[in-house]
Order: structure tokens, then C-alpha cells, then sequence
């Protein structure tokens, strides 16, 4: 089982999941960077939220580190390009908070377009101020939204019931999605120009970064009020303020700054400016969500799982259809490095039958994953697999064809020199290998097999099964192909452990045999 280091506050019934699975939760918050730089040593899963800062060094400092998972949305804290480049997974949980986030984000509109906090602080200090805090309605009024993602779909949704006019900035939505929300798509620079209310709902990167700033205010007309509960860093803060503090937008209401905690800023001194110290997941119910979401990906990943949520995984999701052939394809890639003696040069993965009409990417990543686990003592995961072929020159070519002649849906990979194929049967989806080296076979996988091609001539399973008793091993299973048309036969035996090299060489010097080739098709335990 895995020791999981967690080192912020995560909700109970997310950890209470680890431990039921046996697994060891180490709570240990507030560590310092030096302080985490030891406590990772150990640790095969760490699980934070926004202010733990996984680093380059951080990730240097562990070899048994295999996924870091965030509690949230965003990964501002954690250098996923290097933890890619190490084989660790890095999972969030992305829709934990998106009610919790929408509902905050028009609790500020509302707060902003009313005044609401000021005049509540002036009534507690015992200033009766109605004139003061003179509000706007939001009826009537043209929202901007900036990103049309869950949560800024979710709040155009709930904006239209207060009678607003709706525009949103979102490269990646179609017209007629927008239309059908009741948006209407325009370019940022226009929006700004058109809104009354700015709400932002994007990601922090390169290209968002700084995307308000003072020369895109200065195209807005002096009613508008910007609202972001998303990153900090997206809109200049120092430009913000100036904006505010000369006319040229109304006022702004935050709950995210470009560095956190943030206690002190120019905002903080103007009156028509409404902040939340990074209030947005803060309900009971996100984090309980993202306590239980966090912890069921990180219980997918050490089963080697798919793993939904895993943002540096280059894959879409299984389908329901194609998911139970993960387990043949990363069984299919072991035998092949297995029978290759090493990482082949080239990998063809042919998909035939109904699953060719589905995303094969993540089947073709399991059966990466089978390859170098057999191939390399690198570590290797769904995370690091392409990079792997990259780096040591597998060329990987995929191909599909949507009929299969004897299965219904079938997984066949080749090298240079071997081929072996695979799919599942029966109701519980068993997987099977039904074929190797052009040989039809049908026998599970499983961890210790045995590969022997041979002349079609008597006497020659006698011989095999003889060698490998008197090497005290049991057979569990065996599958004896008929000749094909060179004259050869080929049976693949399951052994109860692991053959000596000894024994296979015994074998493959036996005459009449053409090979004998010991077969790691499943993950020794």
C-alpha cells in the first residue's frame, strides 16, 4: 500500500476513502519548502491545494513519487511539464467547485453593483449612510463574460434570470453554442467596450496572463465593473487601480490576486472596490467533493487505472466500450517487448471491429505503458509513455479498420519480428490472446508464460512439458496452435512462477524447436 503525504487541509471523508483502501495517510501541514523536500522522499502520492508548491526540486527529490493530487481547479502550484517529464501523474479535481465558484462570483456582482460590504461596515461602526452607497440594477445591464467554460456558463445561466444582456469573449465556442446559452459571441476589445459588468472565467497561462490591462480599460465606458473569482494575474491589479481611481471604469470586485495570501494592495484603499480573500471553493460542500474526488483518482492511478481527472495524461477519456480492453493492451505490449527480447524499434497497433470508432489514444497508451514496463527500468505511466517512445526512437504507427473477421473487436500489435493480438469475451469481459506470430491461440494472460515455436511433428509438447517439470514448475494453462501453412506449430503454456533462462535455453536447443521465449504478460506482484 502507499504512503500519501497530504499537506493541506483536505476533508475527512476523502481521507477516510484512502485508509479504507489500506493505504497510509501522512497528514503533515504547514511544512516548509525544506521540510517537504524531506517529507516527499517516501511518499508515493501527495495530496495539496493552492499553496503547497510542487517544483522542480521538489520532484528531483523522490524516486517513488507517482501522482500529485490537487484538491481544485487550478495548477498554478505545480510545475506539470516536469512532473510529466518524470512519470508523475498530476491529477485535480476540476468540477468540485464550480457551483461553489458561480454562486461566489454572483455574490460579488451583487455586492458590487450594491454596495453591499461598504454599507455594512459603515452601519457597524455607526454610520447610517443610504445615500452614500446609492447602488445600480442589474436588470437591463450588458454582462461580459470572459470564458465560457462550466463555471462561466454557469453564471451566464444564472445572470439571464436577472434580466441582463448577455456577450462573452470564448475562442473555442461555436456560435451556435453561444446562441443556444443565450450569448452572443464577440471580440474581447468589443466587450470591454459594450459591458457594464466584466466577469472573468479563465485559466492562468502564458497567453492569459495580464490579458486586462491598461490599455484594454482604457476602451471601457466609465460604468463598468469588474468581477473575477477565477486566477489572479489575469488582470493587472496596479492598472485596475488606476483605472478605478481616475473614472475610467466604475469599480472591480476580487476574490483571486496575483499572489496570495495578498494583505496589502492599492485596491484595498479605494471604496467601490468589493474583495474576498480566495473565498470561491470555500463551501462545505466543494470541499467535500473535491476531498472525495481527489482521493477516487488517486486510488485509479495506483490500481494503473484509467484516471479521468489526470491533466497531463495525453488521452481523452475511455469510453465505456473501449475501457475494458486497457487491461489486454498493456498485457499485449508486455508480451511483445517480452518476445522482442527489449524495446522493438517500431510498434504497429492495429484496432479492428466496433472499438476503431472509438478514442483509441488511451488504448494505445496502455500498450506503450506494457512495452517499456517490460523494456526499460525506467519508471513508466500513462503520463511519461509517449515521451519514452520519443526519446528512445519508438516509432509508433496505429491503424483501424472497422470490421474484424473472427472477433468482434480486436487489438493487435507488431514489431519487426513478432506480432501478438488480443481482446476480451463473455459477459464479464475476460481477456484473452488469440493470436502470436500468426499462430491462433486462445489462453489469458498471465504473469509467467512460456512461447515455444516448434516443428509440427510429434513428440515435441512431451519434450517442452518435460524440461519444464523437471524444473519443479506447474503449468496452469496451455493453448497448442494448429500447424499454419510453414509447417510449424506454437503452443504458449502458463506457468505457476518463473522459468529459469536455463530451462528456455534447454528448450530453444532442442531439435525441431525454432524458439522458445520466456513471457511477462501481466505486472508481477
Amino acid at each position: 500500500m502507499a504512503r500519501i503525504l497530504v499537506t493541506e487541509e483536505i476533508a475527512d471523508i476523502g481521507l477516510d476513502k484512502l485508509r479504507e483502501a489500506g493505504h497510509q495517510v501522512d497528514i503533515k501541514l504547514g511544512l516548509s519548502p525544506e521540510e517537504l523536500l524531506g517529507e516527499i522522499k517516501t511518499a508515493e502520492g501527495l495530496i495539496i491545494r493552492s499553496a503547497t508548491k510542487v517544483t522542480k526540486e521538489v520532484l528531483d527529490s523522490t524516486t517513488s513519487l507517482k501522482v500529485v493530487g490537487r484538491a481544485g481547479i487550478g495548477l498554478d502550484n505545480v510545475d506539470v511539464p516536469y512532473a510529466t517529464k518524470r512519470g508523475v501523474m498530476v491529477v485535480n479535481a476540476p468540477q468540485s467547485n464550480i457551483l461553489s465558484a458561480a454562486e461566489h462570483t454572483l455574490a460579488l456582482l451583487l455586492s458590487q453593483a450594491r454596495n453591499i460590504p461598504q454599507a455594512h461596515s459603515a452601519l457597524v461602526n455607526g454610520k447610517w449612510e443610504r445615500s452614500k452607497w446609492e447602488g445600480v440594477e442589474l436588470y437591463g445591464k450588458v454582462l461580459g463574460v470572459v470564458g465560457l467554460g462550466k463555471i462561466g456558463a454557469l453564471v451566464a445561466q444564472r445572470a439571464l434570470a436577472f434580466g441582463m444582456r448577455l456577450v462573452a469573449y470564448d475562442p473555442y465556442v461555436s456560435q451556435e453554442k453561444a446562441k443556444k446559452m443565450g450569448v452572443e459571441l464577440m471580440g474581447l476589445e468589443e466587450l470591454i467596450a459594450e459591458a457594464d459588468f466584466v466577469t472573468i472565467h479563465l485559466p492562468k497561462n502564458k497567453e492569459t496572463s495580464g490579458l486586462i490591462n491598461k490599455d484594454l480599460l482604457a476602451k471601457a465606458k466609465p460604468s463598468l465593473r469588474i468581477i473575477n473569482a477565477a486566477r489572479g494575474g489575469i488582470i493587472d491589479e496596479n492598472a485596475l487601480a488606476e483605472a478605478i481611481q481616475d473614472g475610467t471604469i466604475a469599480g472591480a470586485a476580487l476574490d483571486v490576486f496575483s499572489s496570495e495570501p495578498m494583505t496589502e494592495s492599492p485596491l484595498f484603499e479605494l471604496s467601490s472596490v468589493v474583495v474576498t480573500p480566495h473565498l470561491g471553493a470555500s463551501t462545505t460542500e466543494a470541499q467535500d467533493k473535491a476531498g472525495v474526488t481527489i482521493a477516487e483518482q488517486l486510488l485509479l492511478a495506483f490500481a494503473g487505472d484509467f484516471v479521468p481527472f489526470a491533466v497531463n495524461v495525453d488521452a481523452a477519456e475511455a469510453s465505456e466500450s473501449s475501457r475494458p480492453f486497457l487491461s489486454i493492451a498493456e498485457s499485449l505490449g508486455r508480451f511483445l517487448a517480452s518476445m522482442s527480447g527489449g524495446l522493438p524499434s517500431v510498434l504497429e497497433v492495429e484496432y479492428q471491429g466496433p472499438i476503431a470508432e472509438d478514442d483509441t489514444r488511451l488504448l494505445t497508451l496502455s500498450a506503450l505503458k506494457g512495452v517499456f514496463s517490460e523494456a526499460t527500468d525506467d519508471p513508466v505511466s500513462f503520463v511519461n509513455a509517449p515521451q519514452l517512445a520519443q526519446e528512445r526512437g519508438l516509432e509508433v504507427r496505429e491503424t483501424t479498420s472497422p470490421t474484424s473477421r473472427d472477433f468482434v473487436s480486436l487489438i493487435t500489435l507488431r514489431s519487426k519480428e513478432h506480432e501478438v493480438a488480443g481482446t476480451i469475451t463473455g459477459i464479464k469481459g475476460e481477456p484473452r490472446i488469440v493470436r502470436v506470430d500468426g499462430h491462433p491461440v486462445e489462453i489469458p494472460p498471465a504473469t509467467y508464460m512460456l512461447v515455444v515455436r516448434n516443428d509440427d511433428k510429434p513428440g515435441k509438447i512431451g519434450v517442452v512439458g518435460t524440461i519444464i517439470g523437471e524444473a519443479g514448475i506447474s503449468i496452469s494453462s496451455m493453448a497448442v496452435s494448429p500447424s499454419n501453412n510453414d509447417g510449424s506449430a506454437l503452443m504458449v503454456i502458463s506457468l505457476n512462477e518463473e522459468i529459469p533462462q536455463e530451462s528456455v535455453q534447454k528448450i530453444a536447443d532442442t531439435p525441431g524447436i525454432l524458439y522458445a521465449k520466456a513471457v511477462t504478460c501481466n505486472h508481477q506482484s
